[in-house]
């Protein structure tokens, strides 16, 4: 049995779920009224599966593993085998958080990110790429400067969930429940955890009224420090175009409207990502990806946050941007959407400094 630490409970509860089936201790780090919740009475994961009319409700509460939730200052990271980071990366600034994260750094635990933006460190694991130079992409890119990036993976964060607005906050909706998928380690020895852990998945089976019956969204080690990159051309083409001069669309919208420039786009950072080192294998062909954005039928949360007034959100649309500068890549698409954010923010920002 293993012990994880997941920072962040909203999109963290879904992976916990998973590692909860095979008896694992999962510890959650959330707000004060999350944590209550989820300490009473577990949390929720509705699920599509194939062939069911009606979606899988995973509750905490019935798995064999065990699970608690607690605040910031709750929890010692030294005592885990891995640290799970699944909040957004301008939170990871916030009072409390940032404390955790230096103690996370400290600890030298192996830590997994499930997150759009890829921590600084572990940028810094590929060969010729120039870390530093990427840092006015983050919101504050000191809170990374004790990560050893060995001890650093990245886990692309492919599966599709919300929190139904109707619903109690330890409630989790999956809309896409497509695989998460997470490169090695440096050090074989944590890549073997994430090996055994990628095996407990697969073995999970839900005791549905019919019978047992394999669950979606599974858990995926690959070799290939890469992997976890084929998600910068979704969010480049479709999350971030969400993002309208007015408000927001949806990203079925978003890649539908305009095919051919969604291709543009998508191609653009698939190329970026093939100039870093990426295989053709490691990346997903834009059919595949089109094809998936038609049953998206929401904003991205970039484009949410943006219209509830948000002054910071996660910026990979401006890390694409950065990276593709350090090849000598430019894309006007890519220029206008980065201008575009950072004229939204600019303008949040100056409507809560009035307040």
């Amino acid at each position: 049995m293993a012990k994880i630490l997941i920072l962040g409970a909203s999109y963290g509860s879904l992976l916990a779920s998973k590692l909860l089936f095979a008896g694992h201790e999962v510890k959650l780090v959330c707000l004060p009224a999350e944590a209550d919740l989820i300490n009473a009475e577990g949390f929720r994961v509705r699920m599509p599966v194939r062939g069911r009319a009606q979606p899988v409700e995973i509750d905490s509460r019935k798995l064999p593993g065990k699970v608690s939730a607690g605040g910031t200052g709750d929890v010692s990271p030294a005592d885990y085998d891995l640290v799970g980071l699944a909040m957004q990366e301008p939170q990871y600034r916030s009072p409390g958080v940032r404390e955790l994260l230096a103690a996370v750094a400290k600890s030298r635990v192996p830590c997994m990110s499930i997150m759009n933006m890829p921590p600084l460190p572990y940028l810094r694991r590929i060969p010729g790429l120039d870390a530093n130079a990427l840092k006015a992409a983050y919101t504050d890119a000191s809170v990374w400067d004790d990560f050893d990036p060995a001890l650093l993976t990245l886990c692309s964060p492919d599966p599709q969930a919300i929190r139904p607005p109707e619903e109690k906050v330890n409630v989790l909706q999956v809309t896409l429940p497509t695989n998460f998928k997470v490169a090695r380690f440096n050090n074989a020895k944590y890549t073997d955890l994430l090996r055994s852990l990628e095996r407990d998945v697969d073995a999970v089976r839900f005791a549905a009224p019919e019978g047992p019956i394999e669950l979606p969204v599974k858990l995926r080690v690959s070799d290939s420090i890469f992997v976890p990159l084929a998600k910068w051309s979704m969010l480049l083409a479709g999350n971030y175009r969400c993002i309208t001069a007015n408000g927001m669309r949806t990203a079925q919208e978003a890649v539908h409207t305009d095919i051919a420039e969604s291709k543009s786009v998508y191609d653009f950072v698939y190329d970026v990502c093939l100039r870093l080192g990426a295989h053709p294998e490691d990346l997903v062909p834009f059919e595949k990806y089109a094809a998936a954005a038609q049953s998206l039928t929401r904003p991205a949360s970039a484009a949410r946050a943006l219209q509830n007034g948000a002054t910071n959100i996660e910026r990979a649309d401006k890390l694409v941007q950065l990276v593709a500068r350090q090849l000598g890549l430019r894309h006007p698409v890519i220029d206008r959407g980065v201008d575009l954010v950072d004229t939204r923010l600019h303008a949040n920002r100056e409507l809560a400094a009035k307040k």
